[in-house]
């Protein structure tokens, strides 16, 4: 069945949407990560959630899972080549929420930003 998209941005969201898809693309763009770790750095995600999330990025071809033949298991994900191509929309993405955060404090809004870190995509040549 073919999919038909009314505006351009439907299709990003049909790939990144959602609450948790950002926020994982977000940690790749650091490097390879373990799922273990990714739990660890998301500690409000379900593992069956996490686990979804990592087979529908991985089905639409943004991160590539690699298994080690070893005992025991390893899996890590990264990031595909066309999945690095997400950091011109989640760069300005983080950056406006960093705005956003900043805006919330000044108004005493109570409001707390952890990790103002997002350079991970910027460590990957184009």
């Amino acid at each position: 069945m073919e999919k038909i998209y009314h505006i351009g941005v439907e299709a990003t969201l049909d790939v990144i949407g959602g609450k948790w898809k950002p926020i994982i693309l977000c940690h790749l763009g650091n490097g390879p990560i373990r799922t273990g770790e990714l739990r660890h750095r998301i500690p409000n995600i379900a593992q069956k959630t996490l686990t979804q999330q990592l087979r529908e990025l991985e089905a639409d071809e943004i991160i590539v899972r690699k298994v080690y033949n070893q005992v025991p298991p390893k899996v890590e994900y990264y990031l595909s080549e066309e999945g690095k191509t997400l950091r011109e929309v989640l760069i300005p993405m983080s950056i406006w929420g960093e705005k956003r955060v900043r805006k919330l404090q000044s108004n005493m809004q109570p409001v707390n930003l952890l990790n103002n870190n997002h350079d991970g995509y910027l460590k990957f040549d184009d």
